[in-house]
């Protein structure tokens, strides 16, 4: 009994150093940039400067199954899959839009990079582009992301915007900021574009 009792001690304390080391090491992955415009009770108003992505397309309708297929195919681009075989490094968030008509995953390409110093991906349904700039209005929450939670914090968001009387553009989109093996700390967020100038709000 003693040493089944010290057996779970090592296991436990072997998974909070793993927990904590990944925690710290996400913690260093250059992230998506933005300016808060307007801090509200609940959410936040933000600006994204235009940004590099590189982007598939999917006729997936749940979390699971664009998280998996759209993950594959733009990781392989990323750990080399591209002309030139270069590895680029992974950046936060990946970006989700779970819609009926078209899906999409993409990652934010590292800052350093841009269209024409990016290689070019060995599989064509990677897209590289770059995004306008926008405004957005985000809601955290925690823990592990499934189509449920998704649904439930951009419900949140669009009756804490629509209480506000700020206009949406498109549709809600994830960003998740951790990976799967991450269990503590985990950030995720619901955004959409808003109809936004700062000269007048």
């Amino acid at each position: 009994m003693k040493n089944m009792w010290i057996v779970l001690l090592v296991v436990a304390i072997v998974f909070i150093a793993f927990q904590s080391f990944m925690s710290i090491s996400n913690s260093n992955i250059e992230r998506q940039k933005y300016r808060v415009v307007k801090a509200e009770k609940g959410f936040e108003l933000r600006y994204y400067p235009p940004a590099t992505f590189a982007t598939v397309k999917s006729s997936a309708k749940s979390y699971r199954e664009l998280s998996s297929s759209g993950f594959r195919k733009i990781a392989g681009y990323i750990f080399g899959g591209n002309e030139s075989s270069t590895k680029i490094a992974m950046t936060s968030p990946v970006h989700m839009d779970i819609n009926e008509k078209e899906s999409s995953m993409s990652f934010v390409m590292p800052s350093k990079y841009d269209l024409e110093s990016l290689p070019k991906p060995n599989d064509a349904k990677v897209e590289i582009h770059e995004t306008p700039g926008e405004y957005l209005a985000a809601i955290e929450f925690g823990g592990f992301a499934n189509d449920a939670s998704i649904r439930k914090h951009a419900d949140e968001l669009k009756q804490l915007l629509n209480g506000k009387g700020i206009k949406t553009i498109g549709n809600f989109r994830y960003l998740g900021y951790n990976p799967p093996y991450q269990i503590i700390a985990r950030k995720n967020e619901i955004v959409v574009a808003v109809e936004w100038n700062e000269t007048t709000n």
